[in-house]
């Protein structure tokens, strides 16, 4: 009787899995996508810089999710349609030769999260990165991605640093 509970209290049991070797490896593209994600300014003012990458986020249709202006973090998110033409009339053609519903990609949330941070005594790094989560018709995540596409960087920055230009000459 104790050899049976014994076996059952060690079936209850699970062995804790060992993570890859290549769990803490660093990809070898990022170095370069630090780059493209990242511009320093020439200026001491980190909260400016923190306000004007908030307001420029606002302008590209984001709403500021959570700031902690003391650390120079800023998240924010927008929701958009992921539905594709072609993606749907594919679930419908497979769903009709099946005999069943086949989800499909319905819409999708683009978050951005920009850090700023003091580089010497007169500049400040500002690091953004942009992601995005689908869901499908089932309510289902398909995809959870990096956008890590350079256009989306390039314009960011030149964007923020017109602002700042624009802010430097109200000042």
């Amino acid at each position: 009787m104790r050899a049976a509970a014994m076996a059952l209290l060690l079936a209850g049991c699970t062995v804790t899995a060992v993570p890859p070797s290549t769990v803490f490896a660093v990809p070898p593209d990022s170095a370069a996508q630090r780059v493209r994600q990242s511009r320093r300014y020439d200026t001491r003012d980190e909260a400016l810089v923190l306000h004007a990458s908030a307001a420029l986020l606002m302008d590209l249709g984001f709403i500021s999710n959570k700031t902690e202006e003391s650390l120079g973090v800023l998240v924010a998110s927008k929701e958009r349609t992921a539905v594709e033409a072609g993606q749907v009339i594919a679930a419908v053609i497979i769903g009709a030769l099946a005999g069943t519903y086949v989800p499909y990609d319905d819409h999708q949330r683009l978050r951005a999260s920009v850090v700023t941070h003091p580089s010497g005594r007169k500049s400040v790094v500002v690091r953004v990165t942009f992601q995005r989560i689908v869901w499908d018709t089932s309510g289902q995540i398909t995809k959870r991605e990096q956008l890590d596409r350079p256009e989306y960087y390039q314009e960011f920055f030149e964007r923020l640093s017109k602002a700042l230009l624009l802010e430097a000459h109200d000042a």
